[in-house]
């Protein structure tokens, strides 16, 4: 039986049919009914954040987020990882703003914040960092960095649904925060995404932006787009999300055993949380290094697949280094180039068994 990278994750058949039949019973598919708008609340006391505005796709709320703080300038810049998935980067260049490469940490392959002054410059708008497999950026040194410098902060926390620094959720830090709702994600609403923020005027910003700009029933005060949330997906989010503790809490029992098969091993380095970060086991990342483990992280790769086990190579190739990037004349990010080289997210997901963790494990270690 094939194991993949990930399998998402679904309540029960009946579950679902339940929260949908008022969808049904009441023809009101979309435009931000009373389902969005119990899942928009219900978000906003789970991720413990003040406000919270719901997206058709993470990468539409990113987009319209950015939009939203005004940011868009005649060659402005945007200082942002090469270590994410493209979407990121696509969402700056699609509002007409450049991204500035900040390479990341070694450890935990979130940005470096003691390489971000260097980039500042006059043209520099914001900072745009990425919480990495569910790994928090440093928090603290990037708003001390921003404020220094005026700059507005974007979180990209895609892989951060329910993590909690020193017990406050991720969605609480910088200006506002992007959460992706995919179904490859630890939480999902089959598609959908999230921005989490604190200041009250940001909320009629995004909802002009996803809602062509209406006001009211006649008014049109704004160009905007269409992002919102549908009624089915907010159902699914509800399902979902009354299960959440319990698919993390399982998540973490699949991380503990490739842990304890893998954590010993020299040439293969583990991720783990930083100290007052409790993680939310998106994914499993390790970092092969060819010349000690004596395999290379594609050798890895391909192993896996020839057993019919599907790991990732995420992130790969570095933002800066793909075909519509790479000749840009960005500068090049060194560390993030060579992690990109070494990773290889294992699969991870709720419903993976312990003895598939095993068998997984044993194909990397030839056993």
């Amino acid at each position: 039986m094939s194991i993949l990278v990930t399998r998402s994750s679904m309540p029960k058949l009946e579950d679902y049919i339940e929260e949908i039949r008022p969808i049904f019973e009441s023809h009101r598919l979309t435009n931000m009914g009373p389902v969005y708008k119990q899942f928009q609340h219900q978000l906003i006391d789970y991720l413990g954040v003040p406000e919270l505005s719901l997206f058709v796709n993470g990468h539409m709320a990113l987009e319209m987020a950015i939009h939203a703080l005004g940011l868009r300038r005649e060659g402005g810049e945007v200082i942002t990882t090469p270590f994410t998935f493209v979407s990121t980067t696509h969402a700056i260049v699609r509002n007409g703003l450049k991204p500035v490469f900040c390479d990341i940490k070694p450890d935990d392959y979130t940005m470096n914040p003691e390489k971000i002054e260097d980039l500042i410059t006059d043209k520099t708008v914001a900072i745009i960092p990425v919480h990495v497999y569910g790994n928090l950026c440093d928090v603290e040194a990037i708003d001390k960095i921003s404020k220094k410098h005026n700059l507005k902060v974007i979180y990209d926390a895609a892989h951060a649904f329910g993590v909690t620094y020193k017990g406050v959720g991720a969605g609480n830090f910088g200006d506002a925060s992007m959460f992706s709702f995919h179904a490859t994600k630890v939480f999902n609403t089959i598609e959908g995404g999230a921005v989490a923020f604190h200041d009250q005027s940001f909320r009629e910003k995004l909802h002009e932006l996803k809602n062509f700009g209406i006001h009211g029933v006649d008014d049109v005060m704004a160009v905007g787009g269409n992002a919102k949330l549908d009624e089915f997906r907010a159902a699914m989010g509800i399902c979902n999300l009354r299960r959440m503790d319990e698919c993390i809490t399982r998540r973490a029992e699949v991380a503990a055993r490739y842990n304890e098969r893998l954590g010993n091993i020299p040439g293969i380095r583990l991720g783990k949380p930083k100290e007052g970060v409790m993680p939310n086991h998106a994914y499993y990342p390790a970092y092969f290094d060819e010349n000690v483990f004596g395999k290379s992280r594609d050798d890895v790769f391909e192993q896996l697949k020839e057993n019919d086990i599907y790991a990732r190579k995420y992130f790969y190739p570095a933002v800066n280094e793909m075909a519509c990037y790479k000749d840009g004349g960005y500068a090049e990010t060194p560390i993030a180039h060579d992690v990109s080289m070494h990773i290889l997210t294992l699969p991870i997901y709720e419903e993976l068994a312990l003895e598939d963790v095993d068998r997984i494990c044993d194909v990397i270690l030839n056993k």
